[in-house]
Order: structure tokens, then C-alpha cells, then sequence
């Protein structure tokens, strides 16, 4: 049975045709391609493309506009009339908590240690791999510089200062943090790639920065931090334990300190992430709502302000893939076809469901509940 025209009645809507001409369009090579979507939705999508069953000019326009009319519920609704509930896929009831410690020591490295090569030709001079801040910015690393030196603004920094980044990744904010604010930084992470990079780095400049390759969970500090900020990593510590990690935030944290967190924000609560996302690029990811994450800080801290950078995450990832693409030939034969496919995929889809708003980054000030609020620039 060949599900061409009712692909073609479905992707309507959304101006996106089969084998039609503009970029966003769906060049079908095999209609074997249709199938796998109509059973198993993004995953589908997301593996019939690194299979090279179809190819798209502008998938992150395309997703933009899949997202955009929400033509994946509309799919699953067609999906179970044609084929009948029992080919959907069976949803299993997860009982054990898919983020604890040894999870992520496992889910961490799979997508961190792919190589420090992998993103040294991606990201900015600074190996920040979170959304910048384009907004008097014309290129990636001005971008991330403006949203390095908006956080320490936002954290008052002063030199002396003790400083803890909760998932440091290759310590750009802790190098940055130290060289331009005086401060002393240390940086929790599960990567082995990124502490052996990261240390090389800060050696380089001869900065007060250390690295702890310890879960956060574990971390028992011989100080209190005057200030504490996690940037684009409680997108991995999943929802049973949010109220976990704000309690160890508000432990590493002085009374009087200051905590900013740096997240990718979803408007509706969830408890599991896109299954092509999940099975290809980060294991056990979950995007947390605002509900969530307040819920989560009852009885331990204030919000002081909340601010919105999510378009600038569609500009981000359109800067990474355009570096992968320009310095590809640096590292295809490390890492193959199949893997271009699937990180071209994963960056301009991402891209796409930025620019249709259905995520967005926040960054919030957060100080202990009680206490009066210290120094605080509003440098938006």
C-alpha cells in the first residue's frame, strides 16, 4: 500500500510537498520511507533520513513547519485509524530512575566523549556548546562571548569571588569567568573528553580553574560558593530528580550567594524526550517547564528573574551545522557518512523546532528563599 497521497493531504497545511521543488520540500527516494514514519513518528523520520531513504535542502525549515502545525499528532491519529493501535509502538512504564548516578556516568560520555574533535571544528573559539546571545552579535563567537560575559553581569562577579559551574563541559564559562572577572572557578562534569580538554585550555592561560569529574549528586565541597550557575545541564538530570538538584545547589551555595541557571525550557511538562533525540543523541534527556523546575525549588529559593533567549538558539545551531558542514572534511573519516547524516540532522532539526517556539532557553536568577537579594544586574 503506498501512503504517498496521504502524506501529500497531511503535509499540506503546511505548504511541504513530496518530490516538490522548494528547499524544504521532501526528495523521496524510497516509499519504504512512508511506512517507517506512519508506524514509529520522529523516530521514523529522523532514521529513514540517515539511511538516506529521502533528503531535504532545509530540513530545519521543514521541521520548523512540521513543528509549527503540529502535523505529528496528526499523524499518529491517521497512523492508529490505518494501521490499528497494535502496531503502534508499546509504551513501557520506566519504574527505575533513568538518571541516577550510574545512568549518567553511561549517558553522559555517549554523547560528550564522541570526541573533542567532533566539536572543536563546530564550535566557537571558546568550545561553548550552548545558545549564545546574538543580540548585538554578527558571528558565533561574538555570540558566545556576549553570553558568557551577560551571565557573569547577571551574577555580580567580583574578584576573589568562589564560583561552582554545575556541568562545566569544556569550561568556557569557568575560563572566561576567571580571566575577565577575577574569580576562582570550579567545574562538575562526567566527561573525560571534556576535563582532559578543558584542564589543557586553562593551564594554557594559567587560570584558577579545576575540574571534578564527579556526579553533582556526590560532589561534597570543602567550601560554600559564593555564586553557583549550570549552563544547558539539568536538561540531563530528568525530572525525578529536579528536587535533588536544587537541593544540592542550594547546599554548595553561601546565603547570601546567587544561583543562575541556563536551561532549554518546554511548554508542557514531560517526562521523556523525542525518541530519535533519545536514541541517537542524548540518552534519557528530558527538557524541564517552568512548573517543573518551580515545583521543584519550593522551599529553597526565589526567583529574581527570568529571561528568555530562545530564538537565539535557532541562530546557534545554525552556526554549528554551517561549521560541521565548511570543516567536514577534517573528520570524515573518523566518523563516517551515517554520521553526517545523523548530527546534520540533529543540529537543523533542533534549529527548526527553536524557530517554530516550541522550546525555549531561560536563563533564571535564583537566590535562597529569605535572604536579601545580593548585587544583581538585570543586563539584558
Amino acid at each position: 500500500m503506498s501512503y504517498l497521497k496521504l502524506f501529500n493531504e497531511l503535509l499540506s497545511p503546511a505548504d511541504i510537498q513530496i518530490n516538490g521543488t522548494r528547499e524544504w520540500d521532501i526528495r523521496l527516494h524510497d516509499e519504504a520511507a512512508l511506512d517507517r514514519i506512519l508506524v514509529d513518528g520522529s523516530l521514523g523520520l529522523g532514521e529513514t533520513y540517515m539511511e538516506g531513504l529521502w533528503d531535504c535542502d532545509r530540513i530545519d525549515e521543514l521541521v520548523h513547519r512540521i513543528t509549527q502545525h503540529n502535523l505529528e499528532d496528526k499523524l499518529s491519529v491517521k497512523a492508529k485509524l490505518l494501521l490499528g493501535a497494535h502496531l503502534g509502538r508499546k509504551k513501557v512504564v520506566n519504574f527505575f530512575n533513568r538518571q541516577s548516578v550510574e545512568r549518567c556516568n553511561k549517558d553522559v560520555p555517549f554523547h560528550y566523549d564522541l570526541g573533542n574533535d567532533l566539536f572543536e571544528n563546530m564550535l566557537d573559539e571558546r568550545m561553548t556548546y550552548t545558545c549564545a546571545y546574538w543580540k548585538e552579535s554578527f558571528d558565533l563567537d561574538s555570540a558566545q562571548t556576549a553570553k558568557l560575559d551577560l551571565i557573569c553581569r547577571k551574577l555580580g562577579l567580583k574578584p576573589g569571588m568562589k564560583v561552582l559551574d554545575i556541568g562545566c563541559g569544556w569550561g568556557s564559562f569557568m575560563n572566561y569567568a576567571a580571566e575577565h572577572y577575577g574569580v576562582v572557578c570550579h567545574g562538575l562534569t562526567l566527561s573525560k573528553e571534556q576535563t582532559a580538554l578543558g584542564m589543557e585550555i586553562a593551564r594554557r592561560k594559567n587560570l584558577p580553574v579545576s575540574f571534578i569529574l564527579q556526579d553533582y549528586r556526590q560532589y561534597v565541597p570543602a567550601v560554600t560558593y559564593d555564586r553557583v550557575v549550570s549552563i544547558g545541564m539539568i536538561e540531563h538530570v530528568g525530572p525525578e530528580n529536579y528536587k535533588d538538584y536544587f537541593t544540592c545547589a542550594n547546599r554548595f551555595l553561601k546565603d547570601d550567594g546567587l544561583f543562575l541557571l541556563h536551561t532549554i525550557g518546554s511548554p508542557e511538562s514531560k517526562t521523556e524526550t523525542d525518541p530519535w533525540i533519545n536514541k541517537y543523541i542524548f540518552p534519557n534527556g528530558v527538557i524541564p517547564s517552568i512548573s517543573q523546575l518551580g515545583n521543584a525549588m519550593e522551599h529553597m529559593f526565589n526567583i529574581e528573574d527570568l529571561h528568555n533567549i530562545g530564538p537565539d538558539y535557532d541562530k546557534t545551531l545554525m552556526a554549528w551545522c554551517r561549521n560541521f558542514e565548511k570543516n567536514w572534511d577534517n573528520i570524515a573519516e573518523k566518523y563516517g557518512d551515517r554520521f553526517y547524516r545523523m548530527w546534520r540532522y540533529y543540529l537543523l532539526s533542533c534549529a527548526g523546532a527553536f524557530r517554530s517556539r516550541s522550546l525555549s532557553v531561560w536563563q533564571l536568577a535564583l537566590t535562597k528563599e529569605g535572604t536579601s537579594l545580593p548585587q544583581f544586574a538585570r543586563a539584558v
